[in-house]
């Protein structure tokens, strides 16, 4: 089956060289948080101010988020290593490096995997993916 984007309304603020912004992208700093899509598990713990820039169904593979925070990558990663157990969510098979890391997770109902990474050239934004599988 092949897989089907699921709408997901971002925004992305761009300066020009003389450092002015558009009026139609935003980043993440002011860009309004998206919302994961119907689906997804409502309990996962996406870090604060996350904005969804998109979302796939990529039917028995899972459902796929993407979005950036301006939470700087080492609180993004305490985060998920604290708030995935508190939520009922099991991290296994995780590394980290200076810039990035990644986990597998499970739950009762889902098995995925988190990615993040450090946006230096952005403000030191984090780029999010997860990936979430119906068990």
């Amino acid at each position: 089956m092949p897989s089907r984007v699921v709408p997901a309304t971002v925004e992305f603020r761009a300066a020009d060289r003389s450092g002015r912004t558009s009026g139609t992208e935003r980043g993440a700093k002011d860009a309004k948080a998206g919302q994961p899509p119907a689906g997804f598990p409502s309990a996962f713990p996406l870090p604060a101010g996350m904005v969804v820039t998109s979302a796939e169904d990529r039917g028995a593979g899972g459902l796929v988020i993407s979005g950036v925070t301006a939470t700087g990558f080492k609180d993004v990663l305490k985060g998920l290593q604290t708030d995935l157990s508190a939520k009922g969510f099991t991290p296994k098979n995780g590394e980290s490096e200076p810039h990035d890391a990644e986990s597998d997770w499970s739950s009762t109902e889902f098995d995925g995997r988190w990615a993040i990474r450090e946006l230096s050239q952005c403000g030191n934004q984090t780029l999010v993916s997860v990936v979430a599988r119906k068990k």
